[in-house]
C-alpha cells in the first residue's frame, strides 16, 4: 500500500497559517498591554496634577504664615488683583503684601496646571478660614486617541467633583470639564493693632 507523504509546499503553506495566527495574537496582546500603559498613565497624571494643586494650596497657606495680618485682610485674598507694589523689591503694609501674594500666587497656578482655574473664598460662618479650589484639565483622548464623548467625562470628573459655599451663602463649585481640589487653610495673626493708628501693628514675635 502506498501512504501519501505532505509534499514541501504543502508544509511551508501551514507553517504561513501558524506564522500569521502567531502575529495576531502577539499584536494584540501588545494593543493590550498600549491600553494597559494608556490608563496607568492617565491615573499618574491625575496624582501628578493633585499632588501639584495641594502644593499650590500650601504655598498660598505658607504665604498667609508670612503675612503678619493676614487675618484682617482676607478679603484681598479673594481678589484678582493686577498691578499693586513688588513686595520683594520694596517694605510693604499687609493689606499690600495680600494683594501681592495673591498675585503671584495665581501667576503660579496658571503656569503649573493645565487650564488652571482657581478660586479662594471666605466659607460661610467661617471668616477666620479661606476655601480654596483648584481645578484643571485632563487628558480628553482614550487609548485610540479619539474624543471622550460628553458621558465619558462626566463620569471621569464625577469623583472628583467638589463644591463650596461663600460668606454670602453663594453656591461655588468646581466648573464643567475640569477637576478639582478643594481645600481649607487656616490663617494666623502674628500682629494686632497697637495704639490710636490702626495702621500700627504690635508683633509680639
Amino acid at each position: 500500500m502506498h501512504i501519501a507523504t505532505p509534499t514541501n509546499h504543502q508544509q511551508q503553506g501551514f507553517s504561513l497559517i501558524e506564522a500569521l495566527i502567531s502575529i495576531v495574537v502577539m499584536t494584540l496582546g501588545i494593543l493590550g498591554i498600549l491600553g494597559a500603559q494608556m490608563h496607568t498613565l492617565a491615573d499618574t497624571q491625575t496624582g501628578v496634577r493633585r499632588a501639584q494643586a495641594i502644593r499650590l494650596i500650601e504655598d498660598l497657606g505658607e504665604r498667609l504664615q508670612s503675612n503678619p495680618d493676614a487675618l484682617n485682610n482676607l478679603s484681598i485674598y479673594t481678589t484678582t488683583p493686577t498691578g499693586g507694589t513688588d513686595c520683594a523689591a520694596a517694605a510693604c503694609d499687609p493689606a499690600s503684601l495680600a494683594t501681592y501674594d495673591i498675585q503671584r500666587w495665581r501667576a503660579n497656578v496658571n503656569n503649573t496646571l493645565p487650564l488652571a482655574y482657581a478660586q479662594v473664598f471666605i466659607p460661610q460662618g467661617g471668616a477666620r478660614q479661606l476655601g480654596v479650589i483648584i481645578g484643571w484639565r485632563e487628558s480628553r483622548y482614550n487609548s485610540n486617541d479619539k474624543a471622550l464623548s460628553a458621558n465619558d467625562i462626566t463620569s471621569l470628573n464625577q469623583p472628583f467633583s467638589v463644591a463650596g459655599t461663600g460668606s454670602g451663602g453663594t453656591a461655588l463649585a468646581c466648573p464643567a470639564n475640569l477637576i478639582c481640589h478643594l481645600q481649607y487653610i487656616q490663617p494666623t495673626q502674628r500682629c494686632t493693632p497697637w495704639g490710636q493708628n490702626t495702621n500700627q501693628l504690635y508683633c509680639p514675635n
